[in-house]
């Protein structure tokens, strides 16, 4: 599983950089438009979410509960510092889907607790992308995780993020989790498109 993280650069708008990773076949799609008021996110959310439906992916909104539920978008995500889990579960009930950041077994205990469908777990390095970086997990933060996750039958989806490249990916992959979040390693490609589907053809190998 490949999710994509909507970002941003000097060639390409939010919606550029969604509608590329969906030409490159991507399936599941985050919006993350941090620090923007919700009357900002709202048009690119809707422009988003129809691309997604045409394109039969997952349409994922990174924090705000409220649009989420209001577009029926498929699900949100949340950081550790956004609403908590329990919290948005009750605003939207069980058919929505709830992701939640861990960087540590803890979180992704207390977030299965919770009621999450699924955990972006990192950074697996260092990343721009992100403010407020916790502590970078590398390799053997994933596999720790992974072994505690399976001693204490979580069986959650673990997605990887921070950071990661293609050439990261097998051994990435070789950790136990069940896939990858990017955003940079596609949009700051040359060709945005063709790297996607490097990225998901890597994946599907694995």
């Amino acid at each position: 599983m490949i999710q994509f993280i909507s970002h941003y650069n000097e060639r390409y708008s939010y919606l550029d950089t969604i509608a590329l990773a969906l030409e490159g076949g991507c399936k599941w799609v985050q919006l993350r438009m941090k620090h923007t008021p919700v009357s900002e996110i709202r048009p690119v959310a809707i422009e988003a979410q129809r691309m997604c439906k045409e394109a039969g992916a997952t349409f994922i909104i990174d924090d705000e509960v409220e649009l989420v539920r209001e577009l029926r978008a498929d699900g949100v995500h949340l950081g550790l510092n956004d609403m908590p889990i329990t919290e948005a579960r009750r605003i939207l009930g069980p058919d929505f889907i709830i992701g939640g950041t861990a960087n540590t077994f803890e979180h992704v205990k207390a977030h299965a607790e919770a009621g999450a469908d699924y955990i972006g777990c990192g950074p697996f390095r260092f990343t721009t992308t992100k403010e407020r970086l916790s502590p970078v997990l590398g390799l053997e933060g994933y596999r720790t995780i992974v072994k505690r996750m399976k001693e204490a039958h979580i069986t959650l989806p673990i997605v990887a993020i921070g950071g990661i490249t293609a050439a990261d990916v097998p051994s990435i992959m070789d950790t136990g989790v069940t896939g990858i979040a990017i955003s940079g390693t596609v949009i700051n490609a040359p060709s945005p498109i063709e790297e996607m589907k490097r990225l998901l053809n890597i994946i599907n190998h694995e």
